[in-house]
């Protein structure tokens, strides 16, 4: 390169627009060329000049990249791929101290004493290098530059109180990583700068930084040169380097270099120290700040006249000293050392004989060792490369085609990604070569196509793992203090800015669990200041939501569809639950307040519907003091209470008062006082809630499944459980309390003191096998003794089709059914447990029409009840009943015997039948009661009870004349005679009393006394 024009330096700290300064002078001409110290930085002036002059004119050339249009003016290189011999109007070398750089230093020399441009040439760098250029360029003119803003040292920083818009400094990839790791827990990630980054991949996470993305940036001393970026402070995360041979400590001027990097243009910066890096002294800091360092005494040399004579003679010049005082020879560098090694192979001396081939050698040398595995493992690829190029002219497609592939591969890790540029880095290289490939375009542009694809890749890798984007994104909103826009979709999935943050379930925010918890405090103060509108466009909507929506579960919550909104709690009444609203504190008051009313609306409502006749009895004026007493006990037990609770107050309620309560749907039960209507599932599982919650239960129990008769009994369950669900526990089995009713009435036709077995409409209304029966019916008192007996089975039902309407009683499983009393008594040895239920046929008589309708129930349906009336009893209800256990064999009895047609006689095989016969066993608590029987409740003599105050036999049978079973039929035998035509009514019979046509059953008990 000759020198002419003129030759100045333009020296001065970073952010004075020295690059700046030289693009614009260079544009100035007609043609230039500049050095720059980095690919990415020529990268970046490249793209600069493009933006100005346009693609045609632009040239950027470096070891691994070459844009050459045909028009070329100006040219854009990294100082060692800048070519010799252009004859640009303008030439530019950056960052001019390099010149001491032990590594590249001798490059830079070597531009400073040979590289000129016609008309200017122009060397850019630190004040340091006055002296030096000044001494080997005594042509050169200076001018000083002054730093556009101050530059100030605040000490020792956490990285948790890294302020935004700042660069960590780190000086191994190793540090980079775990520093940017850091950063993304803390900060929501970092952009990652490095110099074994490919362009593509550096300008993506440059990018990524410049607009906003994330606010920090993580990086090796790559920044120092000449990097442009919105900087305001730098933190170094160590103060000493590895230069390739040893860790040694940054030099204040090294150490100026990155730091200078803080502050852009006119706006100030910082620098100071983070992590395990000490705080700098003081006179350094004030000299950084100050920019006085030490002037560069030596500069890098190497020999540029070598010897192509012989491989000795090459190797013996690039060894050559010099004598200048500013001068001293580098160290060997890459290249020199990749020489050595392959001399001395036998091989490649033999190949290296002449010139050409010596020259061929040192080109190949040159190729960086981008992979970085070893010496001898570079050593022996240049040796291949060189042999194919020696001997074949070529590198043969198929090989470099082979090499290509294995590392045009995108997964895997940063690491292996990061390996594989490296690789491709050394392709890219040799494609650059001119003459070393068939199809140089062609492999120049398939290296830089997986360069690229790798490049992308690398930086996807580098964003997954370093960068959170939506921490970072929700970061920089709330600190731009605008308005956030959350978006809630039909999942309940919360997204703010486009970023998943958490699910709103109902009125109750519930961020991302997948987030650290470094992220939690971001995603919650991004979603409340999100969600704030949000909360009051829901309570509009819940609070003009339909009852529908809305749902209490078994525990007390209470549901808006699939959400909890809130729960129920005890209130001063058990009829008046309260409400406790599941809310945030950040959706505010009022929010809270509506959705408080709303679900107090509900619940009030829920109560209300399902107790509106215990609700509406408990208003009713017109009851008497006795009934409104008695109301407010029903009230308070919600409707079911179990007789033997209340029996003195039933017993002191006379015929009036309990019409009264009857015509509001209270049912005289013989084991409980309850509303037919609040056994509904509905009313049932809203009172076992309010129970519960009364009762301050942990756990709530559940309502047995809607229609059930029996269930099993659950010992486990709070006392009282079973009554609030609208059953009775009898043994094993718990049975419902309006069909427990019903069988007391077929109970009440039956000797429970002789004994008797069980009847087919038993078994119907319980829904049971003799033995689940047998079980139910000792839990109510009975004591149930199993039996065998022989019985003729019929051969064919369809030889004696007369005998399936006539099967005697034998054929069907004998089930019986008996009621316990409270004190231990014969359950209907109580007037009031008589009168309270739909009489059936008595021991002595029926009652008269009149007392039926007026003891049934208002959900009593006569007519559906099974005409006991008419029925004819069966022999073994007329015969005597059998002693208990004895076996009874009854193979040959006519009645056991179907009839068959006469032409065709039937014999049946003989089976033995198991049969359970019950008896009224009492359970006494604490001793006899007085008197020991009750009064009929017709009157002194008839029905099952005694009024003479007789002893009872033992076994529980009365003693006296009489049948066994003390049954009548009433059809037969008609009254009795000593009873005459006394009035089967505890009180005058009231036969022309009009039935209140507002009775639910009105229709059913006309019929009834029209029959009558």
């Amino acid at each position: 390169m000759t020198a002419r024009g003129r030759v100045q330096a333009v020296l001065g700290p970073t952010n004075t627009g020295k690059t700046h300064y030289a693009i614009e002078r260079m544009l100035s001409y007609r043609t230039g060329v500049i050095g720059l110290p980095l690919r990415l930085l020529a990268r970046e002036v490249y793209d600069r000049i493009v933006a100005k002059r346009g693609p045609s004119v632009v040239a950027l050339v470096t070891g691994e990249e070459r844009i050459v249009p045909e028009r070329t003016q100006y040219w854009v290189c990294t100082v060692e791929a800048m070519p010799e011999g252009l004859g640009a109007d303008f030439l530019a070398i950056d960052e001019i101290q390099l010149c001491a750089d032990p590594e590249r230093g001798h490059v830079f020399t070597d531009r400073l004493l040979r590289a000129r441009g016609f008309q200017e040439t122009m060397f850019l760098g630190a004040a340091t290098m006055r002296g030096a250029i000044a001494a080997l360029v005594p042509e050169a003119t200076f001018h000083t530059r002054e730093r556009f803003s101050e530059l100030t040292y605040t000490g020792s920083r956490k990285i948790s109180r890294m302020p935004a818009r700042s660069a960590i400094v780190g000086f191994s990839v190793d540090s980079v990583y775990s520093i940017a790791e850091v950063i993304r827990r803390l900060k929501g990630g970092a952009a990652v700068v490095m110099g074994a980054l490919s362009p593509r991949t550096r300008n993506a996470q440059v990018e990524m930084y410049q607009n906003g993305d994330v606010d920090y940036l993580v990086a090796t001393d790559a920044i120092g040169m000449g990097l442009n970026l919105d900087i305001r402070h730098v933190a170094f995360s160590s103060t000493h380097k590895f230069d390739g041979r040893r860790m040694r400590p940054l030099q204040p001027n090294e150490l100026a270099q990155i730091a200078g990097r803080a502050g852009r243009h006119t706006e100030d910066g910082t620098f100071g120290v983070t992590g395990e890096a000490r705080p700098l002294h003081e006179d350094l800091a004030e000299a950084i700040v100050g920019n006085r360092f030490a002037p560069v005494t030596k500069l890098q040399w190497r020999n540029s006249r070598l010897n192509f004579a012989n491989l000795g003679g090459l190797i013996a010049s690039l060894e050559e000293h010099t004598h200048h005082e500013l001068l001293t020879r580098a160290r060997d560098a890459d290249d020199v050392l990749a020489l050595k090694s392959l001399a001395s192979s036998v091989d490649v001396r033999n190949r290296a004989n002449n010139t050409k081939s010596i020259r061929l050698l040192w080109d190949v040398c040159r190729i960086p060792d981008f992979r970085g595995i070893s010496e001898t493992e570079h050593a022996a690829l240049l040796e291949q490369i060189y042999g194919f190029l020696h001997d074949q002219g070529r590198i043969g497609d198929d090989w470099m085609a082979a090499q290509v592939r294995r590392i045009d591969r995108t997964e895997g890790d940063i690491d292996a990604l990061s390996k594989r540029l490296a690789y491709i880095r050394t392709w890219t290289y040799v494609a650059q070569r001119q003459g070393w490939l068939d199809d140089e375009s062609h492999w120049r542009e398939v290296t830089r196509s997986v360069e690229d694809r790798l490049s992308d890749a690398l930086h996807a890798r580098l964003t997954q793992r370093f960068v959170d984007r939506r921490t970072s994104v929700l970061l920089r909103r709330l600190k731009e203090k605008e308005s956030l826009v959350a978006e809630v979709n039909d999942k309940g999935e919360v997204t703010v800015e486009g970023q998943f943050v958490g699910r709103l379930e109902g009125f109750r925010f519930s961020q991302d669990k997948a987030a650290t918890a470094d992220e939690a405090k971001t995603l919650r103060q991004a979603a409340v200041a999100a969600l704030a509108p949000e909360f009051h466009l829901r309570a509009d909507r819940f609070y003009n939501a339909p009852d529908t929506e809305l749902d209490f579960t078994d525990q007390g919550g209470l549901m808006w569809g699939e959400h909890a909104v809130g729960k129920l709690v005890a209130g001063a009444e058990t009829l008046r639950p309260q409400v406790k609203a599941f809310v945030d504190d950040e959706a505010g008051h009022d929010v809270a307040q509506k959705v408080q009313r709303r679900l107090q609306h509900f619940i009030d409502r829920k109560v209300a519907a399902a107790f509106e006749p215990l609700l509406a009895m408990s208003r009713d004026e017109a009851l008497s003091p006795q009934a409104k007493g008695f109301a407010f006990r029903m009230l308070e037990g919600q409707g079911v209470i179990p007789r033997d609770a209340i029996a003195n107050e039933v017993k002191a309620l006379d015929q009036e008062t309990r019409g009264q309560l009857r015509k509001h749907g209270v049912r005289f039960g013989q084991f409980t006082i309850f509303m037919p209507l609040l056994l509904k599932p509905a009313p049932t599982r809203l009172r076992l809630l309010l129970w519960s919650l009364e009762r301050n239960l942990d756990d709530f129990p559940s309502a047995p499944p809607p229609g059930l008769v029996t269930v099993p009994t659950d010992a486990q369950a709070p006392e009282g459980y079973h009554a609030m669900a609208g059953y009775r526990p009898a043994g094993q089995r718990s049975i419902r309390i309006d069909m427990l009713e019903r069988l007391a009435d077929l109970l009440r036709a039956q000797d429970t003191r002789g004994g008797f077995e069980a009847t087919p409409d038993m078994l119907s209304i319980t829904g049971m096998t003799l033995e689940q029966f047998a079980d139910l019916m000792q839990g109510l008192g009975y004591k149930a003794e199993r039996g065998e007996r022989q019985k003729v089975k019929p051969v064919a039902p369809a030889a004696v089709p007369a005998a399936e309407d006539a099967a005697p009683a034998e054929d069907l499983p004998a089930e019986v059914a008996a009621v316990t009393d409270p004190e231990g008594d014969d359950p209907l040895a109580d007037p009031a447990a008589a009168e309270a239920v739909v009489p059936a046929v008595d021991a002595e008589g029926p009652m008269l029409a009149e007392e039926v309708s007026e003891a049934a129930g208002p959900e009593t349906d006569v007519a559906a009840e099974p005409d006991l009336l008419s029925v004819e009893p069966s022999a073994e209800e007329t015969g005597a009943a059998p002693a208990a256990g004895e076996q009874i064999v009854v193979a040959d009895a006519p009645e056991a015997q179907p009839e068959a047609p006469a032409e065709a006689p039937v014999e049946g095989e003989t089976v033995t039948e198991v049969f359970y016969t019950f008896a009224w066993a009492p359970r006494r608590r604490g001793g006899d009661r007085s008197g020991g029987g009750r009064r009929s409740s017709r009157g002194e003599g008839g029905g099952q009870g005694r009024g003479d105050g007789k002893p009872r036999s033992e076994g529980g049978k009365p003693r006296g004349k009489g049948k066994p079973g003390g049954k009548r039929d009433w059809n037969k035998d008609g009254p009795r005679k000593d009873q005459g035509a006394k009035v089967y009514s505890a009180k005058p019979q009231r036969k022309e009393k009009a039935i209140d046509p507002d009775n639910p059953f009105a229709a059913a008990l006309m019929g009834l006394k029209d029959k009558g």
